[in-house]
């Protein structure tokens, strides 16, 4: 069950766009994991401390809904963050959701836009251009990086 840390903003739709693009980018991400259906699906945007999961998982699909299990932890809540991931919250909180579920050893990718907030050279960030969001193109290579990691 491999997982797949998502960020909102930047990448199901262009960053700081209208609220009525909010989403655009949504069919491409709900076709790749179409085509990977092992893969689960953990919120890690933002938008996950203003509003409650269900909520956000209403914005999907139902079938793709009903793989989106949880939302990571916030990073000012954390204890015993490595000294490696101090400065890169979005990597950190998607390792401690891994390690309190048990789930360290499964293949995971983060899909997100900022790279600041993941370690140099992250093997695990599927960068996005936030400009556009997640677009057919890269909606493309999605798919063959979640076949390589299965």
């Amino acid at each position: 069950m491999p997982i797949l840390f998502l960020d909102f903003d930047g990448v199901l739709h262009p960053e700081h766009c209208h609220e009525s693009k909010h989403f655009s980018c949504l069919p491409v991400l709900e076709d790749a994991l179409r085509q990977a259906p092992e893969w689960q699906v953990v919120i890690s945007s933002t938008w996950r401390l203003l509003k409650p999961l269900d909520q956000l998982r209403s914005r999907f699909s139902e079938d793709i809904a009903a793989r989106v299990i949880a939302d990571t932890p916030r990073f000012n809540t954390l204890v015993d963050v490595p000294s490696t991931l101090a400065s890169y919250e979005r990597e950190a909180e998607c390792q401690a959701w891994l390690r309190a579920n048990d789930m360290a050893y499964l293949p995971w990718l983060a899909l997100d836009d900022r790279s600041w907030l993941f370690r140099p050279f992250c093997k695990s960030l599927f960068l996005v251009n936030g400009k556009t969001g997640l677009t057919a193109s890269a909606g493309e290579q999605l798919k063959e990086r979640m076949r390589q990691l299965c």
